[in-house]
């Protein structure tokens, strides 16, 4: 099968991505109109988006891929999915990449078999009316057997809150051909004490994720590493703590462990919700200077 070979070398994540004001719409469209000119490949919108979330991004650039990551297979129909594919340009079409994922038990109040669910949803993409090809879709897979559906029935994968040592694992099994897009997390900040605290504040919403937990657990963490909001080794691993260049230097470990593109999250103190409301466009610019945007 086809893979997608557009992401770039580097994306950035970003639930700010989505507008939910005039006013934060104006700016998503400035914001994403200047990443595209510094380099960056690919623009996913983080949370849970609808693909609908995709346009202000789609019509704000040329060149740079869109993508979701992750919309949930519980929120929205395949069927309305593939129609809002289908209604989409043939040149918007060839920078969108629908980012699919099963979620969380506690957040969709459908969930149920969820690998199998997924395989279900696939077969109602490829079997609209106007199907949404499996180059234009990634999972999100943190074990195998939604790894292997990944490289099988999509793009590739685009697992979240890794180390370097899952995107070995996650390579070895899709091989050469799949494209593998790990997320990263980083915290700007040159004090180490000062990066760990909003990293753990930050942790603190994923680690009650069993999803989560259970593949940190996989990679040989253990219960120990999930007190007081991660461990220093946990954080070290997940995370790219310090500046610019010190972010630079993970995001390549990542591409020499065999990831294809790393999709960066830069985390801001605040906590969550602040997090989520903004758009870290001085921390994407310093780190356009020293990340491999080229390759």
């Amino acid at each position: 099968m086809a893979h997608t070979t557009d992401l770039g070398t580097i994306g950035l994540w970003s639930t700010a991505f989505r507008a939910d004001t005039p006013d934060a719409l104006g700016e998503i469209r400035e914001a994403a109109a200047e990443l595209e000119e510094l380099g960056y490949g690919t623009l996913w919108i983080g949370g849970s988006p609808r693909l609908d979330d995709t346009a202000p991004l789609l019509e704000a650039t040329e060149r740079v891929t869109v993508g979701t990551s992750i919309a949930s297979i519980w929120d929205q129909e395949a069927a309305e999915v593939a129609a809002g594919y289908a209604a989409l340009t043939p040149e918007r079409r060839e920078r969108l990449v629908l980012g699919l994922g099963a979620s969380h038990g506690h957040l969709a109040k459908d969930y149920a078999r969820p690998f199998s669910a997924m395989k279900d949803y696939l077969t109602a993409l490829d079997t609209a009316p106007v199907p949404l090809p499996a180059e234009r879709r990634m999972l999100a897979a943190l074990g195998p057997k939604m790894t292997t559906l990944a490289g099988e029935r999509a793009a590739g994968a685009l697992p979240y809150l890794v180390n370097a040592e899952h995107t070995a694992r996650a390579r070895e099994i899709l091989g050469e051909g799949p494209v593998l897009a790990p997320e990263l997390k980083v915290v700007l900040d040159a004090d180490l004490s000062r990066a760990r605290e909003t990293a753990r504040e930050f942790l603190s919403f994923y680690l009650p994720m069993p999803n989560y937990t259970n593949n940190l657990l996989r990679l040989g963490f253990t219960e120990e590493d999930f007190a007081g909001n991660g461990s220093d080794r946990l954080l070290d691993g997940v995370f790219a703590l310090g500046d610019a260049e010190a972010a630079s230097a993970r995001v390549r470990e990542f591409l020499a462990a065999g990831a294809d593109h790393v999709a960066v999250q830069v985390v801001l103190p605040g906590g969550i919700k602040h997090h989520r409301a903004t758009l870290a466009r001085a921390e994407w610019r310093a780190l356009a200077e020293a990340l491999p945007l080229g390759g």
